[in-house]
């Protein structure tokens, strides 16, 4: 029998530049953090779902949905320039004193990467447990490639590749893999969860999903694009 205790975090914030109370802006017919509540739950496979907010709104429209754990977020946690890591740390440091557990895996889900799949969260579990690797981070294919089409100015203003190799690349196709980090899933074992505030360890495994998972709304064209998709599938 698996002994593994997990706990799925959805963390959650009141403010936003990009689309005003986007966590909770209704997206064909529901608040858009419904989705990714729904596909934890749907996922069957977490011990607890916990939603960390600074919103009352937002965890009002999680309690609402049945979330018992709503993780009241600390101001110092709740600005513009918070780390991602540290709040995930509170949220699961707090279920645990409530609980009186230990999990073993750590997964969080970002509200705003509603087009994954439950499939997409268990894999990238999974990934984790039977690797036995310290995290799993989320991308997908890069459209642009630092060896080959990705660009930077230099300090006197020079256009140049931003990462160079000696061999000549003419096709993109043939550069070296590259990778756009979705921001949909992340997962960590117990002692990589808490020992380092960064997804890049020595040991840092990807799982990969394709380009039409992997939207992140970070503005309201992103909204009506993703909008879309949910629409089209749907049907």
């Amino acid at each position: 029998m698996d002994q593994k205790l997990r706990i799925c975090s959805i963390c959650a914030r009141g403010g936003s530049k990009g689309v005003k109370n986007k966590n909770i802006k209704i997206i064909n017919g529901k608040p858009l953090i419904i989705y990714t509540l729904e596909q934890a739950k749907l996922s069957n496979i977490f011990n607890e779902i916990a939603v960390s907010s600074d919103s009352e709104d937002i965890l009002k429209v999680a309690s609402e949905f049945g979330i018992k754990n709503l993780i009241h977020r600390p101001e110092h946690l709740s600005t513009d320039s918070a780390p991602k890591i540290p709040v995930v740390q509170h949220c699961v440091m707090e279920v645990e004193k409530n609980k009186n557990i230990k999990f073993s895996t750590m997964v969080d889900l970002d509200a705003t990467s509603p087009l994954r799949s439950v499939d997409d969260i268990i894999n990238a579990i999974n990934l984790l447990e039977t690797k036995n690797v310290s995290n799993v981070i989320t991308a997908t294919k890069s459209r642009r490639s630092p060896y080959f089409n990705l660009v930077e100015l230099n300090d006197k203003g020079v256009v140049e590749l931003s990462k160079k190799i000696e061999s000549q690349i003419v096709r993109r196709q043939d550069s070296p893999k590259c990778f756009d980090m979705n921001a949909s899933i992340y997962v960590w074992n117990r002692e990589s969860f808490f020992k380092f505030n960064t997804v890049f360890l020595q040991d840092t495994a990807l799982y990969e999903m394709p380009e039409e998972r992997s939207l992140d709304i970070d503005s309201e064209l992103d909204f009506e694009f993703v909008e879309f998709l949910i629409k089209k599938n749907n049907k």
